[in-house]
């Protein structure tokens, strides 16, 4: 597996993790009817469009490629939306997922590894939004560093009321890391 910046070729390979991803992860959790009707193709100009206006450090989209070389998951990182927090110190992961077909063999493990070092390029720390009732998503995020806040947001998808938890994560960037180094000498 290798993780690599996402470019716009990669658009359609990420629109079909992004719709086979909500189509198994959060069935039962979100209406039957909306993710039997995602469609990948309906995606590719949205993610062709985020590609394209791409920048870093410490923003754009990362994938995360199996041994043949197949796009099995993708991270969107850029300055935190959230009004509470100051975008030039805070970092947020927008979008994390992986094709269900390679869940538990290292690909998420892989892809946060690299997002969070993204991250620390540029900011302090990250935050990241999950769905409350993604208990699979949640253990993820918290077995690798993350932890709620205590902000929740809620929205509305295909007319059901749902609930975010926001989770935040610490970054050691290289500076701060190789000052603390120089400390220890």
């Amino acid at each position: 597996m290798r993780v690599r910046r996402a470019t716009v070729p990669d658009a359609e390979a990420i629109a079909r993790v992004h719709v086979r991803s909500w189509q198994v992860a959060y069935r039962g959790q979100l209406p039957d009817g909306l993710l039997d009707s995602l469609d990948p193709a309906e995606r590719i100009p949205r993610w062709g469009a985020i590609l394209d206006e791409t920048s870093w450090p410490g923003q754009g989209t990362l994938v995360v490629e199996d041994d043949i070389a197949t796009v099995v998951g993708f991270a969107n990182l850029s300055p935190t939306r959230n009004a509470d927090q100051d975008p030039d110190v805070i970092g947020e992961i927008t979008s994390f997922y992986i094709d269900p077909t390679s869940w538990g063999q290292g690909a998420g493990r892989r892809l946060m590894t690299a997002a969070l070092a993204a991250l620390a390029t540029r900011f302090g720390s990250g935050t990241l939004w999950v769905l409350d009732t993604n208990s699979r998503a949640r253990s993820f995020y918290e077995s690798t560093g993350w932890r709620h806040d205590g902000a929740v947001k809620d929205d509305h998808v295909a007319g059901v009321q749902i609930h975010d938890l926001r989770y935040i994560h610490e970054l050691q960037s290289a500076p701060d890391k190789a000052h603390r180094d120089s400390d220890r000498r």
